[in-house]
């Protein structure tokens, strides 16, 4: 996959949609990104769980594109989880503070059942 693409797969489960991302979610890629999930928190599906441990890179319009869909889910009284893997992005969302906003997990069966939750560091 070339730089500034990203794959977005999407998956329904029960009452949860899983967005699997791959490449680079940044400044060339967010929009569309943004828009898959913005369409899918406001829609039918407010539960969302983004699968970023296929990510190559995340940059801050990237992180952008994530807040925006977690506040339209709470919007609509849902919610958003991420599935990170330990290392940069994982560093990421602890500098910038957002495992602290999150629910981050390291799998999808622990999103899944709401289990194992990344805490941040003290």
């Amino acid at each position: 996959m070339a730089q500034d693409e990203v794959h977005i797969d999407i998956k329904r489960d029960g009452d949860t949609t899983v967005f699997a991302l791959r490449g680079s979610l940044d400044l060339a890629t967010s929009p569309a990104v943004r828009a898959a999930l913005v369409d899918a928190a406001g829609g039918a599906s407010h539960d969302m769980i983004i699968d970023l441990t296929g990510l190559e890179f995340l940059d801050s319009t990237g992180l952008g594109a994530l807040i925006g869909a977690q506040r339209r889910a709470l919007e609509q009284l849902g919610r958003v989880r991420l599935i990170v893997a330990e290392g940069a992005i994982s560093r990421l969302l602890n500098i910038t503070g957002l495992v602290r906003i999150f629910a981050v997990y390291r799998t999808l069966d622990a999103a899944r059942h709401d289990r194992d939750r990344v805490v941040a560091p003290i």
